[in-house]
C-alpha cells in the first residue's frame, strides 16, 4: 500500500464523536467524489464514486449513522487489481442530503451530471474545519511517499470549492497554493514542516510519526552530507593553494636561489617544500619562534609576489 493509502487508511478508522464534525466530514467528501444526476424525469441522484474499499465503507457507515439511508451501490472493475465503487441514492435522501450539508448544485460538469458546491458555515467550529480537510482528503487527495519527496495535494472540482479548502488549510496557518490543472483547481503543499502541520489537523498520528521520522532522518543526511560537501572543498582549496606553493618556492629556488630571501621568508619557504601537505597552523608551530596562521600566510603570499615579480623580470 502507498503512503498516501496508508494516511486514508488511518483516517477511515476514526469517526468523530460529535454529530457537526461528522457532517463537516461527510460534506467535504460528497462535494469532493460527489456528483448529482439527474434523470429522464428530471428527479436528481446523487452518485458518490471511489476507488477506495476503506472510503466506501466509512460513507456507508456515516450515512446509514446520520441520515438513516442505505446506499445502493455499484462495483465497477477497472483492472485485475482494482475496481470503482459507486453509492448511488435516490432523489428523496438526495435532497435530505444536500439541506443537510449545506451543499449547494453547480452549473454543469459534464452531459446530465452537476457538481456539488460546499458552503463555508458547514465548518464554522475549529474541529469542523478539521474534518472538512480530513474529508476532502479522503475523497480527493494524496500525498506522495517522504522519502521521495514532499507533495500534499486535493484535487477540487470546482474553483470555489478549492478556494474554501485552501482558506480552510490558511486557518491553521500552512501557506496552501492553487493551481488549475486541465478541468480541475489543485490544492497543494509542497513544504515538509507545513505537510506534518497538515497530518496533525487531520488527526492521522500515525502518519504524522513516521512522516516526522523519515523527514529528520532526511535533513540529518543533508546535513551531513553538506558538512562534508563543504570539508571536501576546503581540503581541496588547501591541496591547490599549497601547490601553487610549493610551485612558487621551488622557481625561487631554480632561478635566484632561497638563500637571498630574506630570513623568515626562507625559513617558511624550506618548511612548505619538507611539508607540503602541512596545513598553515601546523606550519607555524615549526617556526623559530611560533608564528600564528596569519603570519604564515602573509609571508607564503610575499613569496608568491616574489615570484611572480622574478618571473616578469626574467621574461
Amino acid at each position: 500500500m502507498s503512503f498516501s493509502g496508508e494516511v486514508k487508511k488511518e483516517l477511515c478508522e476514526q469517526i468523530s464523536p460529535a454529530r457537526h464534525c461528522q457532517i463537516a466530514e461527510i460534506s467535504a467528501i460528497i462535494a469532493f467524489c460527489g456528483k448529482i444526476l439527474v434523470d429522464k424525469d428530471g428527479s436528481l441522484i446523487l452518485k458518490l464514486q471511489t476507488e477506495s474499499t476503506v472510503l466506501t465503507k466509512k460513507m456507508f457507515k456515516m450515512l446509514k449513522e446520520l441520515f438513516g439511508i442505505s446506499a445502493e451501490l455499484a462495483t465497477r472493475s477497472l483492472s485485475a487489481k482494482k475496481n470503482s465503487y459507486e453509492l448511488l441514492l435516490s432523489e428523496k435522501e438526495t435532497r435530505h442530503i444536500l439541506t443537510a450539508c449545506k451543499l449547494t448544485v453547480a452549473g454543469e460538469e459534464e452531459k446530465n451530471a452537476r457538481v456539488l458546491l460546499a458552503e463555508a458555515p458547514v465548518a464554522a467550529k475549529t474541529c469542523c474545519k478539521r474534518a472538512f480537510i480530513r474529508g476532502a482528503f479522503l475523497a480527493s487527495g494524496s500525498l506522495s511517499n517522504p522519502q521521495k519527496g514532499y507533495h500534499y495535494e486535493i484535487v477540487a472540482g470546482r474553483q470555489e470549492n478549492g478556494e474554501l479548502l485552501r482558506d480552510l488549510m490558511r486557518f491553521f496557518s500552512v501557506d496552501a497554493k492553487m493551481i488549475a490543472r486541465k478541468y480541475h483547481y489543485v490544492v497543494y503543499v509542497k513544504e515538509g514542516s507545513q505537510i506534518v502541520d497538515l497530518l496533525n489537523v487531520m488527526e492521522a498520528h500515525q502518519a504524522l510519526m513516521e512522516f516526522e521520522n523519515v523527514r529528520i532522518l532526511k535533513e540529518m543526511r543533508n546535513t551531513i552530507n553538506r558538512k562534508v560537501n563543504c570539508e571536501a572543498a576546503n581540503i581541496n582549496k588547501t591541496v591547490r593553494a599549497a601547490s601553487r606553493q610549493v610551485e612558487d618556492i621551488l622557481y625561487l629556488r631554480d632561478t635566484i636561489g632561497l638563500a637571498t630571501l630574506a630570513e623568515g621568508l626562507e625559513e617558511i619557504a624550506l618548511l612548505r617544500l619538507e611539508y607540503p601537505e602541512a596545513t598553515l597552523v601546523e606550519l607555524g608551530q615549526m617556526l623559530h619562534p611560533p608564528v600564528g596562521k596569519s603570519g604564515v600566510n602573509h609571508r607564503l603570499k610575499k613569496l608568491s609576489i616574489i615570484a611572480d615579480e622574478t618571473r616578469l623580470r626574467l621574461q
